[in-house]
């Protein structure tokens, strides 16, 4: 499947809401996929879409329904289905954000992207989050096919202030494209509910961890069979200096690097001890 080049988009007449018309004054090099866990139809992806666009051309793949806290599923036990949106120009997947990216990059683009975003997500994602989170994945995948990847989210439960959000993923996608970034790069960035002016600043920061999580809540159907909710996430546990958790409290966007590394180091003397017992 072609992607729309903007020689090709000068040629159409604008349509409202298409953000494929939404391109640079000028021509850039730039390319980025976007995707989210939220759905195509999120006023955060419209949001970031719109930001973006000012430095690069944008392609938009995300799940077709919310997809939150699929974390890094794929969908193998069928096959999965692209579609365009008739009223966005966003295309859609029936599957999980993963499937989403990993989808458009292996399948569907005819290059690979410079760069891939993931968001704005509806709500935090912060500490233990990041191990279930769907934005988080979907920027995990871009970063395990070779290509720069970073999640956005917005701290709230209402979230009010996308723009917030989107200006601040556009002063990170322009910082990373400052360094000339050609490697595997995973961040983590959550942006404060807050105004633009409010924000006080940027740090870097370290996964913080959550106190574990609310016990499933049980209700019977109307068919008297007991079904049960997942469940709140639990309340900041280490939420101290250098975390997440504290620079969000404190107005600030945190930007947390990511590996995908789960060895345990530390414990590879004890069990290699065990082994020689």
């Amino acid at each position: 499947m072609m992607r729309l080049r903007r020689q090709q988009i000068q040629k159409k007449p604008a349509q409202a809401g298409f953000v494929f018309f939404l391109l640079p004054p000028y021509w850039v090099d730039m390319r980025i996929l976007l995707s989210n866990d939220d759905g195509y139809f999120s006023p955060g992806i419209e949001c970031l879409a719109k930001a973006l666009s000012s430095v690069a051309e944008i392609t938009v793949v995300a799940p077709e329904r919310d997809r939150s806290g699929a974390s890094n599923s794929l969908t193998l036990d069928r096959p999965l289905s692209l579609r365009r949106s008739s009223v966005n120009g966003f295309y859609h997947v029936n599957g999980t954000p993963t499937d989403c990216v990993h989808l458009a990059v292996t399948g569907m683009l005819d290059e690979l992207p410079d760069m891939v975003v993931s968001g704005i997500n509806l709500g935090a994602n912060m500490g233990d989050d990041t191990i279930y989170s769907g934005t988080v994945a979907a920027a995990t995948e871009g970063f395990l096919l070779g290509v720069p990847s970073l999640a956005i989210s917005l701290c709230s439960k209402t979230c009010v202030n996308y723009e917030t959000a989107a200006r601040v993923a556009l002063e990170v996608v322009q910082m990373i494209q400052r360094q000339k970034v050609r490697e595997p790069l995973l961040l983590n960035v959550n942006v404060p509910d807050v105004t633009y002016d409010e924000l006080c600043g940027m740090e870097v920061t370290r996964l913080g961890k959550r106190h574990r999580a609310e016990p499933v809540v049980p209700t019977v159907t109307p068919r008297n069979e007991t079904v049960y909710w997942v469940g709140a996430a639990g309340s900041a546990q280490d939420a101290g200096e250098g975390t997440d958790f504290c620079a969000v409290s404190r107005n600030k966007v945190s930007i947390t690097p990511l590996q995908i590394d789960l060895t345990h180091n530390a414990q590879l003397p004890v069990i290699r001890n065990w082994l020689a017992q």
